[in-house]
């Protein structure tokens, strides 16, 4: 990719998570013509905070979008001035597009609370072909639900969080795994990361984490160590993996639920 975008003096391009990451690891990076380059629009999933600050670090600014296909385009979209002022964040409502966040109950939370994000806009699908139970479960009242959390900020601003079926629930507490994510792919011995949840008898659920490691030398017990104190206990992976590769979907979102099959657990407590 970086031969094209030296050859053709390309100023802006598209890229999942996967991609930025995976383009940082490129021999001889460093010696890569990036002059031309001024920003990189990236969607799928979440792209970590610690991802957009190395590429900030290198003059290459990374905005990104929020979508699905039933919303046949953004529902949220980031500026560049914004995406360093409010890194992480995916923006704010699109053009024609209302956003909500809420509880579980379909009322709003208040801003800096996670829940599920809600989008309205005459861009929206009218509807799944020959599914009209998940279509009503997901349009209701002329919005549509997306299974994703994030928070809203004051100003409007989101912050994708996770899809709602990842989430892991361990001691009763609501645990994202791209949080847990973002944190150990600073580790420098880490190329990627996913983080699953596995039963657990004394908290219903913990995290583990399945990685892929630059370097053979780093360890479970290195992985942890790291994680300790960088978040709360009960978020922290009670486990890790190393692994070749986190497999994906064509849109670059890690496929937790082979991730789930082959790794089943329990966690070690």
């Amino acid at each position: 990719m970086w031969d094209v975008i030296e050859s053709e003096r390309i100023s802006s391009t598209l890229a999942v998570p996967a991609m930025l990451n995976f383009m940082l690891m490129v021999p001889d990076f460093e010696k890569r013509d990036r002059s031309a380059l001024r920003y990189i629009l990236s969607g799928a999933s979440p792209v970590p905070v610690a991802l957009i600050r190395k590429y900030q670090d290198i003059g290459i600014e990374i905005e990104q979008v929020y979508g699905m296909t039933e919303t046949g385009g953004p529902g949220c979209h980031i500026s560049g001035k914004d995406a360093i002022t409010h890194a992480g964040s995916t923006g704010r409502g699109y053009l024609l597009t209302d956003v909500r966040v809420v509880d579980d109950k379909g009322q709003d939370v208040p801003p800096g609370e996670p829940g599920q994000i809600l989008l309205r806009g005459a861009h929206n699908m009218i509807g799944y072909w020959n599914r009209p139970d998940a279509t009503a479960e997901t349009l209701q009242d002329g919005w549509l639900y997306t299974g994703d959390v994030a928070i809203m900020d004051a100003a409007g601003f989101v912050t994708i969080h996770d899809r709602i079926k990842d989430m892991v629930i361990s001691g009763g507490e609501n645990v994202y795994p791209a949080e847990i994510e973002n944190v150990i792919l600073q580790h420098e011995a880490v190329a990627d990361v996913a983080v699953i949840g596995q039963p657990s008898e004394a908290w219903g659920e913990s995290t583990f984490a399945v990685i892929v490691r630059k370097d053979d030398t780093v360890q479970e017990a290195d992985i942890l160590k790291y994680c300790r104190g960088k978040m709360a206990s009960f978020k922290a992976p009670k486990g890790a993996v190393f692994i070749d590769e986190i497999p994906r979907n064509p849109t670059g979102k890690p496929l937790k639920r082979l991730l789930r099959d082959q790794f089943p657990g329990p966690a070690a407590e």
